[in-house]
C-alpha cells in the first residue's frame, strides 16, 4: 500500500478551515476534521471521500475544553496517529467595542479560542510528530497580528500572539524536522464578521462592501504551497490581502 499522509484541521466545517481541508484531500491527503458542528463534520468527510476517494475522520469537540482535546487526540486509532500536517485554523473575534466598553466574556472567548486552543491543540499533537521525527504546523493568524487598528484590542492581540508563538515554535523544535508556518489573511469572506458583529448583517454589509476580499480557497492555496515544499524548506510566515487592501483600514472601496 502507498504510504499514507495525514493533515488534521480544525475549525473545519466552513471558511478557511473546509476549504483547507477540500484542498488537502484533493491532493490525497487523507484528513481528520474538527469543529464543534457534528452533523456538518460528517457531511463533509462523505464529500470528500466520494470526490477524492480519500479517508476522513470526523471529530466534534471544542478547542477551548483541554480535556476534549487530549482526549480526542489520546484515543486516535493507531492508524491515524501519524499526523504530518496539523492546521490551527479554528479562531474567531467576538465584539469590536473599545477597550473601555468591550464585554469580558467577548475577551475570554476570544482568547481561549485564538490562544489557549491552538496551544492545547499543538500540544497535544507535538507529540506524535516528535515520535516520528517529522511534521508541519500551520497557524492560522491575521493581518491583525502585524498591526494595530481602532476596536481590535483583544482579537489583533491574540493574533500578534499567534505569530509570536509561531516563532517560538519555530526556535523550540529545531533540529527536531518539524516545519512552522504561520498564515496572515488580510479581509476574507467567511462566517468572520458574522460572529464578530454578533449576527448584525449591516455591519457585515459595510465591513465587505465595495472591495474585492480573499476567498478562503486563496489562504488554502497558501497553505498548500508551504506543506508542499521540500523537506528542506520551511516557510515561516506569509502575509496575503486583496489588492484593495493596503493595511486593516487601508481599503480602497468602489462606491
Amino acid at each position: 500500500m502507498p504510504k499514507r499522509t495525514i493533515a488534521l484541521i480544525t475549525g473545519a466545517t466552513s471558511g478557511i478551515g473546509k476549504a483547507t481541508a477540500v484542498k488537502l484531500a484533493s491532493e490525497g491527503y487523507d484528513v481528520i476534521v474538527t469543529a464543534r458542528r457534528e452533523e456538518i463534520l460528517q457531511k463533509l468527510g462523505k464529500a470528500l471521500t466520494k470526490k477524492y476517494g480519500v479517508l476522513v475522520l470526523s471529530l466534534a469537540f471544542d478547542i477551548r475544553d483541554k480535556s476534549a482535546v487530549q482526549k480526542a487526540i489520546e484515543t486516535l486509532p493507531s492508524s491515524w496517529k501519524k499526523i504530518a500536517v496539523l492546521v490551527n485554523n479554528a479562531g474567531l473575534a467576538v465584539g469590536r467595542d473599545p477597550i473601555q466598553t468591550a464585554l469580558t466574556e467577548d475577551w475570554d472567548k476570544t482568547i481561549d479560542t485564538n490562544l489557549k486552543g491552538l496551544l492545547y491543540m499543538t500540544r497535544a499533537v507535538l507529540p506524535l510528530m516528535l515520535e516520528q521525527k517529522h511534521g508541519h504546523i500551520v497557524n492560522i493568524g491575521s493581518l491583525a497580528g502585524k498591526e494595530m487598528y481602532p476596536n481590535g484590542n483583544v482579537y489583533a492581540a491574540t493574533k500578534h500572539a499567534v505569530v509570536a508563538l509561531s516563532k517560538g515554535m519555530r526556535l523550540d523544535l529545531i533540529g527536531q524536522n518539524i516545519r512552522v508556518t504561520v498564515v496572515n489573511p488580510g479581509h476574507v469572506q467567511t462566517d468572520f464578521a458574522k460572529t464578530r458583529y454578533k449576527g448584525n448583517l449591516e455591519k457585515v454589509k459595510e465591513l465587505y462592501d465595495g472591495f474585492r476580499t480573499l476567498d478562503p480557497e486563496d489562504i488554502a492555496e497558501a497553505i498548500w504551497f508551504a506543506v508542499s515544499r521540500p523537506a528542506h524548506v520551511n516557510v515561516d510566515d506569509i502575509l496575503i490581502t486583496p489588492t484593495d487592501q493596503a493595511g486593516s483600514t487601508s481599503i480602497h472601496r468602489v462606491k
